[in-house]
């Protein structure tokens, strides 16, 4: 490995976190400001919806994403995927029109395919583990790939 190529693996360790981290506090702070707003809007409007709580509580698991992905430096697939049934959700109480039976089937068959992903993703997690990322050898039973 050259001179060059070590001063970038350097710096890109160094760099690439730092940035990670810049971006998940901006998506923190926008998440923060969208949550106000929406607070500022039920109080102007003096009134709370089921589809004002629902798109308050798709803040609230942004917030718990951006926060697990601080303390563990990883994302767990599974919290997107939660975060798009709340949004099927509020589709359903505030756009949905529910005299199209067409449209209520699709709606229907995403949330089925959101839970099946869940339940696949889950299944991986326990009988498929990731290697540790400390560097030691697996546990019995943990698969390397």
């Amino acid at each position: 490995m050259n001179m060059h190529e070590v001063i970038v693996r350097k710096w890109g360790k160094q760099l690439l976190p730092w940035i990670e981290d810049l971006g998940l506090f901006l998506i923190l702070t926008v998440t923060l400001i969208a949550g106000g707003q929406a607070l500022w809007a039920m109080l102007q409007h003096g009134t709370i919806a089921l589809s004002d709580l629902l798109l308050l509580f798709i803040y609230l698991e942004l917030i718990t994403m951006v926060r697990m992905y601080f303390t563990s430096r990883k994302l767990p697939v599974r919290m997107p995927l939660y975060i798009a049934m709340v949004a099927i959700a509020r589709h359903i109480v505030v756009d949905a029109n529910h005299s199209e039976y067409k449209g209520i089937l699709m709606i229907a068959i995403a949330v089925l395919i959101l839970s099946l992903a869940v339940l696949v993703v889950r299944f991986g997690h326990l009988h498929y583990p990731y290697p540790p990322d400390d560097g030691s050898e697996p546990r019995d039973g943990e698969k390397t790939h």
